[in-house]
């Protein structure tokens, strides 16, 4: 499945999960195994489900309960509106959709723009052990609109700005009338099932606007959703790559998407639940202290999309860390941790691209400025492993149209290919002074005149 085709298939975290785990098994050979079943111990290429996140690894003949473990981490999620429980509104006429904002959308670039609805629907179904059947539903039509207010009753709108309450002036319309549409009436129609049984949903706003090439040179990605769906597309790629065409037996390769992150992770699905520990401690199939053998040679990259340099607010870059399109994948540094990124990890990374044969830039915010964070530093304290935070430059951050280079997403992926296929390093033992203790090297101070 190419790039373009993956953001438009994968309107939320559902959809994207379910595609990736679709292509793992009908082009990588992958086997879905389920979390309430035993793990296979057995040589194989495996992957689990949970919703909108995924888990996902290869087990080589020659790995064992104490082989490291080389982990792409991404996350399936991006800003939206999802719809409220009770979201039937009418109001001067028009049938309105309530909705809230999910992560920190840019709330301009929502409005005027034809919108469709997708999610997961929760049906009656005594078939199912648990008497609910979860369905995925995608209207591509133009649905819904958040009109924006004409500017003859706004007029200095282009001098102070446009101002908007989330409340009052986010709310889609979708037809005209005193009483309000029925969403379950609506969803019952869509799904094929009676109005009674549809028991809740998880459903969000997208928009239906097909990602498409831009430019003279076509060279640039226009889409919703490139953070964080490239990420996971090159992931996916390179997870592929080393499973095809296995490169030595030094690491075990593995991928986790996860979802929740635009809103802090705190889900069971999120990178701040046991959900990856978890699944690697019982991928292993060894002894608890086999795992944690495992981790302390682990090395994870977390895969999030990274500023580029913005030609109309260059100001706001750090001078000597800009970062230009097609200029290749951008290691991400914060001193305080905002980004996992250390000395090693950074190393490790800039093997990766060496042996890629891509060019890495670095972006670090500028000291004035706060930074955004990602899914590294909470998979860092979760596990306790070297984590390096990296992602393919872009403009539009968060807007419900964004924009990538097509170069950068080939050589993205090229490199997370080649951190998953890292060779083995070999150990050195820590020299021994007296007493024991390792020894560490002072440089001489020079004598001061």
């Amino acid at each position: 499945m190419d790039l373009l085709t993956f953001l438009d298939d994968s309107p939320t975290p559902f959809h994207a999960a379910a595609n990736v785990a679709t292509r793992l098994v009908e082009e990588g050979g992958f086997t879905l195994i389920s979390e309430r079943e035993a793990f296979p111990t057995t040589p194989g290429r495996y992957a689990v489900q949970r919703d909108g996140a995924l888990v996902a690894w290869v087990h080589a003949e020659a790995h064992t309960p104490i082989t490291p473990w080389r982990i792409i981490g991404a996350h399936t999620d991006s800003p939206t509106f999802k719809v409220k429980p009770r979201p039937d509104l009418s109001k001067t006429g028009w049938q309105l959709l309530a909705v809230e904002p999910y992560g920190p959308p840019i709330f301009n670039s929502w409005l005027d723009r034809d919108l469709g609805l997708a999610g997961r629907v929760m049906i009656r179904d005594s078939s199912h052990d648990t008497g609910i059947r979860a369905e995925l539903i995608h209207d591509r039509r133009a649905l819904l609109r958040i009109a924006q207010l004409a500017i003859h009753l706004d007029r200095g709108v282009n001098e102070r700005g446009l101002q908007l309450n989330p409340q009052n002036h986010l709310v889609p319309l979708w037809g005209t009338g005193d009483q309000p549409t029925s969403l379950t009436a609506y969803l019952a129609e869509q799904l094929d099932c009676r109005k009674k049984d549809i028991l809740s949903y998880d459903l969000s706003l997208t928009d239906t606007q097909p990602a498409a090439l831009l430019g003279l040179a076509q060279d640039l990605i226009a889409s919703p959703r490139l953070d964080n769906l490239a990420s996971c597309h090159a992931a996916t790629e390179a997870l592929l790559a080393v499973a095809r065409e296995p490169k030595g037996t030094a690491y075990r390769p593995a991928m986790v998407l996860f979802d929740h992150e635009e809103v802090g992770s705190r889900s069971e699905r999120g990178a701040a639940s046991p959900l990856l520990g978890a699944m690697l401690e019982r991928a292993g199939g060894g002894a608890r202290e086999d795992y944690w053998r495992a981790l302390a040679g682990t090395v994870v990259a977390s895969a999030d999309m990274a500023h580029a340099t913005h030609p109309n607010y260059a100001e706001l870059a750090e001078p000597n860390h800009r970062v230009v399109m097609h200029g290749g994948p951008v290691l991400k540094v914060h001193s305080e941790l905002r980004y996992a990124t250390d000395g090693q990890g950074a190393a490790l990374l800039r093997l990766a691209a060496e042996q890629a044969g891509v060019p890495l830039q670095t972006f670090v915010t500028r000291s004035d400025l706060p930074c955004g964070s990602t899914i590294g530093p909470i998979t860092a304290g979760q596990l306790g492993v070297t984590t390096v935070d990296v992602g393919a430059p872009m403009l539009s951050m968060h807007s419900a149209r964004e924009l990538a280079g097509v170069p950068d997403q080939a050589m993205y992926a090229a490199l997370l290919t080649a951190f998953l296929a890292a060779p083995a390093a070999r150990s050195r033992r820590p020299r021994q002074g007296r007493g024991g203790s390792s020894t560490v090297r002072v440089p001489r101070r020079r004598p001061t005149a």
